[in-house]
């Protein structure tokens, strides 16, 4: 079984193809694509990782090549996007190189905005939703702990994260470039997601006055009170959604960050004015029309990769800490491989029946050098007692190899060369803790 990652991202690909590829979890399609996937005889596990900058489609694979096929044809056929095309811009990653990758990306060392700490949660999220579909099984559960503990060294280990910035906070920054203070803006925020939630806080923090409005106007209000309690006297207030083609055309600066399969504001909708607009789409599949800049001059609009003159200053200031966090990332992905042949039980078994050998010709020998047994019976002796750790063993043979290749098997085989191996770095359930690791059976 092998790891195989397919990626997509703001590096290979521009927003369009994303927008086209874009599988979220709230898209009705990734369940169907995912399940697909793994019905495939060559792909046995899959977790699709769909954000506003990359798709990565990270898989555990029997053979590479014909996984590889089938995907890109299941692309076409979604995305509509020729395969020569999809075939040039994806970046392809086996083994080694995949769970390199993956630590990375789950590090924030991939991302646009580099030490932005919206991707692990991000990463958890596609997991839980695969795990929960049970398209998720033993091997990318592994690496995906793997990568989480590998992100919090990175975290713990680097100030990559420190005065965090993410795709919200970037979009903020641009608008205070375009319009210097923000304290006599008044913003709207369309969505009540993360990337809003984010923007909100970073516009308030900027002394903005700001709307929020949301298809469910409860999660707008839970915003709203949750900036409220940080920040009493903050100026923002939640409305209903349907009023948004009356508020696109009286506010000038609008974010925008919703999990809508399609475009929310459209050309029609726009009424022209006579003064400046500057629109932040932060969503893929975009949540605004890019045609709506022809029918006005006065309305700027700016997705995730027109933000990238702000992102290279981020990554000039944080490329010392990144060059610690591949170093990090480097000896994590040994570390795992390292880790995954530890789990092999057949070696163990040895170890632990070794050990009792040992231990029993020791005794035998002392007995007999102290003049307990005679000589003569050495030979039966260390047969009966061969016999005797034979028997002893028989079970915990069986029921470790019937439990190997099965995520309650890791811990077990952990816990049993912490005490026969005196191996006291466990990686999996002691250095990392995940709910979603705990208490379930993966197929």
């Amino acid at each position: 079984m092998d790891y195989y990652i397919l990626s997509y991202s703001h590096k290979n690909t521009d927003i369009a193809m994303r927008e086209a590829l874009s599988l979220e979890i709230k898209n009705p399609s990734t369940k169907e694509f995912l399940q697909d996937l793994v019905s495939n005889k060559f792909i046995s596990e899959a977790v699709i990782l769909s954000t506003c900058n990359r798709i990565e489609f990270i898989l555990n694979v029997q053979n590479a090549e014909k996984a590889e096929e089938f995907l890109l044809d299941k692309l076409n056929n979604y995305s509509k996007i020729p395969l020569p095309e999809l075939r040039t811009c994806a970046d392809s990653y086996e083994n080694l190189s995949a769970i390199h990758h993956l630590f990375s990306v789950a590090s924030s060392l991939d991302s646009l905005v580099v030490g932005e700490t919206q991707i692990s949660g991000q990463l958890k999220s596609a997991f839980k939703f695969s795990y929960e579909l049970g398209c998720c099984g033993l091997y990318l559960s592994r690496a995906i702990h793997f990568a989480f503990r590998c992100a919090a060294s990175v975290r713990n280990s680097t100030s990559i994260s420190q005065n965090s910035v993410s795709v919200a906070s970037t979009a903020v920054a641009k608008a205070k470039e375009i319009l210097g203070d923000l304290k006599s803006q008044f913003a709207l925020v369309i969505g009540a997601g993360e990337m809003s939630n984010l923007c909100a806080k970073h516009l308030i923090n900027a002394g903005c006055e700001v709307l929020i409005i949301n298809r469910e106007i409860q999660n707008a209000q839970k915003i709203c009170d949750e900036i409220f309690a940080l920040s009493p006297n903050a100026k923002i207030r939640a409305e209903s959604f349907k009023d948004l083609s009356t508020y696109i055309n009286e506010i000038p600066l609008i974010f925008s960050a919703t999990g809508a399969p399609h475009t929310i504001i459209t050309y029609d909708m726009v009424e022209v004015k006579d003064w400046n607009r500057y629109w932040f789409d932060l969503a893929v599949p975009r949540d605004i029309e890019c045609e709506i800049m022809e029918k006005s001059d006065k309305i700027q609009i700016f997705a995730v990769d027109d933000l990238e003159d702000i992102v290279r200053k981020n990554l000039t200031l944080r490329e010392e800490q990144a060059k610690i966090a591949y170093g990090i990332v480097g000896r994590a992905t040994q570390e795992f491989f390292s880790w995954q042949q530890s789990l092999n039980v057949e070696p163990l078994i040895k170890t632990i029946r070794s050990l009792a050998k040992d231990a029993a010709m020791k005794e035998l020998n002392k007995g007999i050098a102290k003049g307990y047994l005679p000589k003569d019976y050495e030979k039966n002796i260390e047969k009966t007692l061969h016999n005797a750790f034979n028997t002893f063993l028989h079970d915990l043979t069986i029921n470790l190899k019937s439990v190997a290749n099965t995520p309650k098997g890791d811990s077990v085989i952990e816990s049993l060369r912490f005490l026969f191996e005196q191996d006291t770095q466990g990686k999996m359930l002691e250095s990392y803790k995940c709910e979603y690791a705990q208490d379930k059976t993966l197929s």
